[in-house]
C-alpha cells in the first residue's frame, strides 16, 4: 500500500498527484475499441451481437432474450434463504427510494400566476447488471426498484452470458422481483450499444442505467455524446471507497472496508485517510492478514497496489482530502462521525460510525449503491426515482395575472433585444387593455 504524507506536498500539482486514480479512463486504446464494438452492432445489429458474444464470453447463442421457462428455472435452482434475502433488501430499497421521491408541485408566483410541475417517467430504460467478476443481483434490485416506482412503461435489463449459456439465477429471480420486462444475455460495451441504438431483439432505450468495467463506461459516454444515441444516469465505473478514520477506529473493521471494495476488480481503489500514524501502520498489516483469507485475493492484491494510507493532520484536514478527491464511498469511523457531516460535500454515498460497513448500503440498507465513481460525485448524484423521470414544468396564468407581471417580461425581453419575445406579451396587454 502507497504511504502519504499530506503536508509534505507542498502545491496543487503535487496533491492532485497523490490521489490520482488509475489511469484507465478514456485510454485512447479503450475509446477506439468501444467505438468499434459500438459501430458493429449499429451496421449489423444481431448478427454482431451473436459474433461479439462469442468472441468476449465464449457462448454461442441463438436467442439473445431470458425465456419465461429461463425465469422459473433460474428460481427453482435457487436457495428459498437467498431468494427472501433478495425480497427482504428490495422492500427496504422501495421504502427509502419512495419516501425520497420527487413530488409535483403547485403554487401561485403572484396572483393569477400558477406554476406547476409535473412528473413524468422516462418512456423505455435499459439497466445493466454487470457479472463479470462475479454477478450482481443487488444491482437489479437497485435499478429496477426506482424504475418501477416512478412508473416506467418499459424497463429492459442486460447481464452478461455465463459460460454455461445461462445468465446468473439470482440476477434473473432479482429482475423478475423488481418488475423489469424483460432481460437480455448481453454484456460489455455491445450491450450499451445495443440498449441506446436498438436491434431487431433489442429495443432502443430513451436512457440507460448501470455500473461496469471501464468498457462499458466508456461506451455509456460515447452513446450519451451522440445524439441518436441514448442519456445515461452517470459515468460509474470501477468501485473505489476511501475510509476517514481517527485513533478510536478499530483496524480490523477499516480493513474489512478497504478489502470489500479491493475485491470487486483490479481496477477498484481504497484510501485511508488519518490524523493517525499508529492507525495507518496496523491497518496496514490487519489488509494483509485478512487479504490472505480472501477467496479473491489476488485480485484484491492488484487493486491494493494503486491504494493510497494518506497521513493528515487533523479530521478537518481529512475530510479536505476526501471532497478532493469526492470518493464514491466514504466511511467515516472516528469518535464522532456525524460531526464531520456537515462539512462533506462531494461524495456518492457516506456510512457513518464502526457499525455502518459500506456492505450494508451495497445490498440492503434502502439507499442506492449506483454511485459516481472517478470523481463525478462533484457532479453527480446517485441513482433515484428522479433519475427515471422527467420534471416537467408548467405555467398558467389569468388575465389578470398577465396585467401583473407581463411589463416584467416586456422590460427583461428589451434588456435582452429580443423584440419578438417583447410582442409576444405586449400584444396580449393591448388587447385586454381594449377590452377592458
Amino acid at each position: 500500500m502507497n504511504r502519504i504524507d499530506w503536508k509534505t506536498l507542498d502545491d496543487d500539482a503535487a496533491r492532485d498527484a497523490a490521489l490520482a486514480r488509475p489511469a484507465q479512463a478514456r485510454a485512447p486504446g479503450l475509446r477506439q475499441g468501444v467505438e468499434g464494438i459500438i459501430a458493429e452492432v449499429r451496421a449489423r445489429g444481431d448478427a454482431a451481437l451473436f459474433e461479439l458474444t462469442a468472441r468476449y464470453d465464449g457462448v454461442a447463442m441463438e436467442e439473445l432474450a431470458v425465456s419465461e421457462q429461463e425465469f422459473a428455472d433460474a428460481e427453482s435452482r435457487l436457495p428459498e434463504t437467498l431468494k427472501a434475502a433478495i425480497l427482504e433488501a428490495a422492500g427496504r430499497i422501495e421504502t427509502f427510494h419512495r419516501a425520497a421521491a420527487p413530488v409535483p408541485v403547485a403554487i401561485d408566483t403572484a396572483p393569477g400566476v400558477r406554476v406547476e410541475r409535473v412528473l413524468r417517467p422516462v418512456r423505455r430504460v435499459g439497466l445493466y447488471v454487470p457479472a463479470g467478476g462475479a454477478p450482481l443481483p443487488s444491482t437489479a434490485i437497485m435499478l429496477g426498484v426506482p424504475a418501477a416506482i416512478a412508473g416506467c412503461p418499459e424497463v429492459l435489463l442486460c447481464t452478461p452470458v455465463q459460460a454455461n449459456g445461462r445468465c446468473d439465477d439470482a440476477v434473473l429471480f432479482a429482475a423478475r422481483a423488481v418488475g423489469v420486462h424483460r432481460v437480455y444475455k448481453l454484456g460489455g460495451a455491445q450491450a450499451i450499444a445495443a440498449m441506446a441504438y436498438g436491434t431487431a431483439s433489442v429495443p432502443r432505450c430513451d436512457k440507460l442505467f448501470g455500473p461496469g468495467n471501464a468498457w462499458v463506461t466508456e461506451a455509456k459516454l460515447q452513446v450519451a455524446a451522440d445524439p441518436a444515441g441514448a442519456a445515461i444516469d452517470m459515468p460509474a465505473g470501477p468501485s473505489e471507497v476511501l475510509v476517514i478514520a481517527d485513533d478510536t477506529a478499530d483496524p480490523r473493521f477499516v480493513a474489512a472496508d478497504l478489502l470489500s471494495q479491493a475485491e470487486h476488480g483490479p481496477d477498484s481503489q481504497v484510501l485511508l485517510v488519518s490524523p493517525s500514524r499508529e492507525l495507518l501502520d496496523a491497518v496496514e498489516t490487519e489488509v494483509e492478514r485478512q487479504r490472505a483469507q480472501l477467496p479473491r485475493a489476488e485480485i484484491a492484491a492488484t487493486a491494493l497496489s494503486e491504494s493510497r494510507l494518506v497521513l493528515v493532520g487533523d479530521l478537518a484536514e481529512a475530510v479536505a482530502v476526501s471532497n478532493r478527491y469526492a470518493p464514491e464511498h466514504l466511511i467515516v469511523q472516528t469518535a464522532e462521525p456525524r460531526a464531520l457531516l456537515d462539512d462533506i460535500e462531494s461524495a456518492g454515498s457516506v456510512f457513518l460510525g464502526e457499525w455502518t460497513p459500506e456492505s450494508i448500503g451495497d445490498y440492503c440498507s434502502g439507499s442506492n449503491h449506483v454511485l459516481p465513481t472517478y470523481g463525478y460525485a462533484r457532479s453527480f448524484s446517485g441513482v433515484s426515482v428522479a433519475s427515471f423521470q422527467k420534471q416537467v414544468t408548467v405555467q398558467q396564468l389569468s388575465a389578470d395575472g398577465l396585467r401583473g407581471i407581463g411589463p416584467c417580461a416586456e422590460i427583461l425581453a428589451e434588456a435582452e433585444q429580443l423584440e419578438a419575445h417583447r410582442r409576444a406579451v405586449s400584444l396580449r396587454l393591448a388587447a385586454l387593455r381594449a377590452t377592458a
